[in-house]
């Protein structure tokens, strides 16, 4: 497994005439029974095709509602949210979906992996859930890339957290989403644990061109991407391009001190 440090990057915004994978334009989000306090308040950012980028704020900043919204999990109550080109807000179910199984793939905290299938079963289980044939030979390769084609049988109770961490990205990388979203997927996991699954989100970026759109609370995680936007107060703070742990850790403690 090749590993790799996070590269220099700039934060893909409108005027940029790039590929596209997200765009948020003036999205904002309010729960009901909370008070009328919007989670999200006018948010406009586009992520690049092809990139890593890295979301985070203060307990509270809007960071999985942000996530959540671009992904077609949650609809904003104002604003357009497109995934891979597609307008998604404008979808009704079963379409959308349709299109969030098409387009997307996820890696959750808690690994979400179903404990009486195998691992393979596991991998699988996305694609059949979308009516599409699985592609075996694919998901072998992933399974390869995460290092686990000796466990495929077993279940995830055999596993260690990293482990079915790492079944978790091959599970959404099986399915060749357009983009791959991540909600703090090291945050149940040791220091080790946690630097395998960023070089796997990583190497997927840099050699299979995958788009990898994080949440994260941790400097050092957001330092594996190409670029990290923040939040505070369900807006958009700033956006920083030129990542380091010691960048983000900055303006996280200025976030923090506000």
């Amino acid at each position: 497994m090749r590993l790799r440090s996070g590269d220099a990057g700039s934060m893909y915004l409108a005027s940029d005439p790039v590929a596209t994978a997200v765009e948020l334009e003036d999205v904002s989000k309010t729960y009901p029974g909370g008070g009328g306090t919007p989670a999200l308040r006018g948010v406009s950012a586009r992520l690049g095709a092809g990139t890593f980028s890295a979301v985070m704020g203060p307990s509270g900043s809007g960071k999985s509602t942000l996530l959540n919204c671009a992904a077609g999990l949650e609809r904003p109550s104002a604003g357009r949210v497109r995934l891979a080109g597609e307008d998604i807000g404008a979808l009704r179910e079963p379409a959308l979906t349709r299109a969030r199984r098409r387009r997307a793939g996820f890696v959750f905290q808690s690994f979400n992996l179903v404990p009486a299938l195998s691992v393979w079963q596991n991998v699988l289980l996305p694609q059949r859930l979308a009516g599409v044939g699985p592609d075996r030979r694919w998901a072998d390769e992933v399974l390869a890339r995460v290092g686990l084609s000796g466990r495929k049988h077993d279940r995830p109770d055999r596993l260690s957290g990293g482990q079915q961490q790492r079944v978790a990205v091959a599970r959404a990388l099986a399915g060749r989403p357009q983009v791959l979203f991540a909600d703090e997927p090291t945050g149940a996991l040791d220091l080790s644990s946690g630097h395998e699954v960023l070089a796997l989100l990583r190497e997927a970026v840099d050699e299979l061109g995958q788009t990898v759109v994080m949440v994260t609370h941790d400097p050092v995680a957001a330092a594996w991407a190409d670029q990290v936007l923040f939040l505070a107060d369900g807006r958009v703070h700033s956006s920083l391009g030129d990542v380091s742990a010691e960048r983000v850790a900055a303006v996280m403690t200025e976030l923090s001190a506000r």
